[in-house]
């Protein structure tokens, strides 16, 4: 007769989260969540330093493409690092990186002796943090969860970092209109001390261990290989290359010279950029529950009306028309997110998801610090109405080439198990139980499956 003192003991807490939240999931998500809180607010509150510091839109320009120009330089480094040590220290050290490089940026703003020199230093320094943690962090949630579970894991893990955007924008931009940007750029530091203190606390120890590789060079490679023997990944990876950097040019420089000289100021802004993260927590939401077969094919369709805040912007349309064009924008790009996040967790071993992932936010990034520092230029030669009109236009095409290749229309959603870190041993026995049934899958699935074993 069993002991019930020998059973296994559940927490209050433990017993009401779903099968598929393990610890380590839970703790991911509560990370990004305080990270998200603050990160939203300071992308505001940087464009307005800038502005109080007397600089110009080409200097808002320059100071994003400080940010993003170290991350695209270490992105891949650092996703062949995390496929080496274990990914919550990578992230652990990122996170500290970005605390302190914050700090020091929201002492300078609040002195008043902020510098653009100094505020490109300090955003290379948070890129470059971000070039390690990115990769790691994706690592990390895909080996997190279980893939029969996965697409609703990953739709409530969207949800709540969308969810604390809202929060974070709405806030931010209140907080750069009433007491200044100095002041929350502190609290985006605060807000990465804490969230790298709940990173800390990840488990690694299920992990698979690391056959001895061949050297960084080789691990590179290795990545590479990866990523273009498969017709969808580098397909799309090129085609978001633009989509990103369009996306990056609007936001940072073109959507806050819009709102400061048509719509009031850092409010109107930061109620549409909350606006977009209101409707990616609505299209994560209707991801809990849809589970499209054709992974890649619905969500390249979602794609198309990310296009319209730029048109809105290009009008421009009063606050009303850019919120809800924001609003269809992130409900239907949440589409794609929670697709392109299960068809990586589906296809790619356990073992390469950070180097893979660094060649898809390698790719994703690499026209950033080009696109954001053209789009002052670009609004001199052209003018910002259509510089806007072009962006959403060559959006629109790119995502249309893409429909063009075959495995990105014929990518099918199958069931399988993957080993979760960061569960419970009775989470553990539900994630391997054996699948019933197995529906078609395309000719690059099966591909996948004799390449990965």
């Amino acid at each position: 007769m069993t002991n019930p003192a020998d059973s296994p003991r559940r927490t209050p807490f433990a017993s009401r989260r779903p099968e598929w939240a393990g610890r380590n999931y839970v703790l991911l998500t509560a990370a990004t969540v305080v990270t998200n809180l603050g990160a939203h607010g300071a992308l505001i509150a940087t464009t307005w330093a800038v502005f109080e510091s007397g600089g110009s839109a080409g200097d808002v320009g320059l100071v994003a493409m400080a940010r993003f120009l170290p991350l695209v330089l270490f992105l891949l480094i650092g996703g062949a690092v995390a496929d080496r040590i274990p990914r919550h220290r990578v992230m652990v050290a990122a996170n500290a990186l970005n605390c302190v490089s914050q700090a020091v940026f929201a002492v300078l703003v609040l002195s008043g002796g902020a510098q653009i020199w100094q505020m490109m230093l300090l955003t290379a320094l948070c890129g470059t943090g971000q070039a390690f943690f990115n990769p790691a962090a994706e690592g990390m949630l895909l080996t997190s969860v279980t893939g029969e579970q996965a697409g609703r894991a990953f739709a409530v893990y969207r949800m709540a970092m969308h969810g604390a955007g809202i929060g974070g924008a709405a806030l931010g931009g209140a907080l750069v209109a009433f007491v200044g940007p100095g002041w929350v750029l502190a609290i985006d530091a605060l807000a990465f001390a804490v969230a790298g203190g709940l990173r800390a606390f990840l488990d690694v120890s299920g992990t698979p261990e690391r056959a001895p590789s061949g050297g960084l060079f080789a691990d590179l490679r290795e990545g590479w290989q990866e990523f273009v023997g498969r017709p969808w990944l580098w397909s799309i990876v090129a085609q978001f290359s633009v989509v990103v950097g369009l996306i990056g040019a609007v936001e940072a420089v073109f959507g806050p010279l819009v709102a400061r000289d048509e719509l009031g100021g850092a409010r109107p802004w930061g109620i549409a950029l909350a606006a977009y993260g209101v409707g990616t927590v609505a299209g994560a939401v209707l991801m809990t529950r849809w589970k499209p077969r054709r992974l890649l094919f619905v969500g390249t369709l979602c794609v198309f009306p990310i296009a319209l805040p730029s048109a809105a912007l290009a009008v421009p349309l009063d606050v009303v028309g850019l919120t809800a064009a924001m609003f269809i924008s992130g409900m239907a790009i949440e589409v794609f997110g929670v697709s392109w996040m299960t068809a990586l967790h589906q296809e790619i071993p356990e073992e390469k998801l950070s180097r893979v992932s660094a060649y898809d936010w390698f790719g994703s990034t690499a026209l950033l610090p080009l696109s954001t520092a053209l789009a002052g230029p670009a609004e001199s030669a052209f003018g910002r109405s259509e510089a806007l009109w072009g962006a959403a236009a060559l959006m629109v095409f790119v995502t249309a080439l893409v429909l063009l290749v075959p495995d990105v229309r014929n990518l099918t959603r199958r069931p399988h198990t993957k080993e979760v870190t960061g569960a419970t041993p009775e989470q553990a026995a539900v994630e391997k139980q054996p699948v019933s049934a197995v529906p078609p899958v395309s000719a690059d699935a099966e591909g996948a499956l004799g390449r990965n074993g």
